[in-house]
């Protein structure tokens, strides 16, 4: 299983979905981590991207420009079944699970340890942490 983790160091989970510059993909196959790769990460928030005041009736993140940027985000880990965050908005959240990746939130810091829960079936998602 491919897990992509939203990170700025490789290392620890981002707090923040759109601000983080990299994913950490891990492959766990037999609850070992078989597989890592670092990789880039369109950043809206660093890129001088972000979205201008949204003015929609609905939630954050989910007028067609927001769902532009999280479908470029999305590219890079296409090939992940579950994208991991310490935070994001409901509009990112709510586009990657229709773009075919399952994101989760997740209170745990370190990647390794997200990851080896994730694909152990026992991570938690934090819906409570969407913003």
């Amino acid at each position: 299983m491919k897990i992509a983790i939203v990170t700025e160091d490789g290392r620890t989970v981002s707090r923040h979905f759109g601000r983080a510059p990299y994913y950490a993909v891990l492959t766990v196959e037999n609850n070992v981590i078989v597989g890592r790769e670092l990789r880039q990460k369109v950043s809206p928030h660093l890129a001088g991207m972000q979205a201008e005041e949204h003015a929609g009736t609905g939630p954050h993140g989910t007028d067609p420009a927001a769902q532009s940027r999280h479908d470029q985000m999305a590219q890079t880990i296409a090939d992940c079944a579950v994208m991991i965050a310490g935070g994001m908005g409901q509009g990112a959240y709510d586009r990657l699970a229709t773009l075919g990746l399952r994101p989760m939130v997740t209170d745990i810091t370190d990647v390794d340890t997200a990851a080896l829960t994730c694909a152990r079936g026992e991570l938690v998602d934090r819906v409570e942490r969407l913003h």
